[in-house]
Order: structure tokens, then sequence, then C-alpha cells
């Protein structure tokens, strides 16, 4: 006759399930993270959202500031600056916001610094605020799905070159540009354990 099973044996078998369950969990995860950024392109071409700056959707054209952007100084639009950052690691605009008129040029800067005491690669999806506001804002210039590897203690400063387009609904007088900077996992591995303890002892020898 077959052994009744012990305790132990069917608190491992379960566990063991556990594990695999988990595991598949966090695979999907992983490969759901690694999609993310396509999806959201497929998704916002689908809609007609312009999330990439011209300078990203390439072409020798795309390099150029576009001819028609005759200022309108009758109105005047505020561009409110967002920045969301997902991880150790400080992400902020220079201006909280600025005032501007459709069809003029104007740079924000955003600057990126890493927290951590290991190398990370990270990226940025953007959104706007309102809807609608997103097909009239043109980026010339952007750090939009770019991915950055940073170094323990790295700042970055980026521009974002844009301007809006005159065809904005008279209603909307305020936008919302946001960035939600998110680190893209697996890439990087940690830092050595010797190169931990020099950055988090200042360098010293």
């Amino acid at each position: 006759m077959d052994r009744p099973r012990t305790l132990s044996s069917l608190l491992g078998s379960d566990n063991r399930r556990m594990t695999v369950k988990l595991a598949v969990v966090a695979a999907l995860m992983f490969g759901f993270g690694y999609a993310l950024v396509p999806i959201y392109r497929a998704v916002c071409n689908a809609l007609g959202i312009n999330v990439l700056s011209v300078f990203e959707r390439g072409g020798p054209v795309a390099r150029q500031v576009p001819a028609n952007t005759q200022v309108d100084r009758s109105r005047t639009v505020t561009i409110e600056f967002d920045a969301n950052s997902r991880g150790p690691w400080d992400f902020k605009p220079a201006l909280h916001s600025m005032q501007v008129h459709p069809g003029e040029v104007a740079t924000v800067m955003y600057e990126f610094r890493n927290r951590q005491n290991r190398t990370m690669a990270a990226q940025a999806i953007a959104s706007f605020a309102p809807m609608n506001s997103a097909a009239h804002f043109n980026k010339l210039e952007c750090f939009c799905f770019n991915e950055y590897t940073l170094a323990p203690g790295e700042s970055r400063h980026w521009p974002v070159v844009f301007y809006v387009d005159s065809k904005l609904p008279k209603d909307v007088t305020t936008i919302t540009l946001s960035y939600t900077f998110f680190e893209v996992g697996g890439k990087v591995p940690p830092a050595p354990a010797g190169r931990q303890a020099k950055v988090a002892g200042g360098g010293a020898t």
C-alpha cells in the first residue's frame, strides 16, 4: 500500500505550484513592459494622436522647422509641464508652465537624475490634457520613446522644442504636457558590489 502523503510533502507540492505560477506571472509582466511602448505607439497612431516629435517621425522634412508656423499673437495658450517618475530617481521640468502664442516655437528643459547606486536604462511616454489638444501640439525635438542609460548618480538635461498649431480649438486655453519616466526592466544588470560600495562611500579610495 502507498503511504499517505505527509504534511511536509503536501506543502512542498503546493510551494512548487505557487513558484511556477509566480514565475509565469513575472514573465508575463516582463513581456508586457517591453510591449508597452510599441502598443502605445500603435494606439496613438490609430487615434491620430501626435505623441512623437517631428524629428522622431523621420525623413528630411521632419528635421526642419515647418514653414507654416505663423504666430497668432491674438491668442495666448498656457502650457503646463508635468513629470512623473516610477522609481528612485529625480525627474522634473525646469518650468511648471509658460504662455505661448499658437505658431510660436518654444523650448522647455527637463532634468533626470539617477539616484540609485547602479546603472539603469529608462524611457518616457508623453500624454496630453485635454485629449483633443494632442493633435495640435507639435514637438520638434523630444526625448519621448528614446531609451537612455544612466550611470549611478548621473544627471541628464533634455530639451522639448514645440509649437502649438493655430488650428487648436478656441475653447482650449490650457494644455498640460505630462511625461512618465519608467525604468526598462532587466536590460542593465546591477553594478558590482565593489562599485556599489565606492558610490555609497562617495567615491573614496
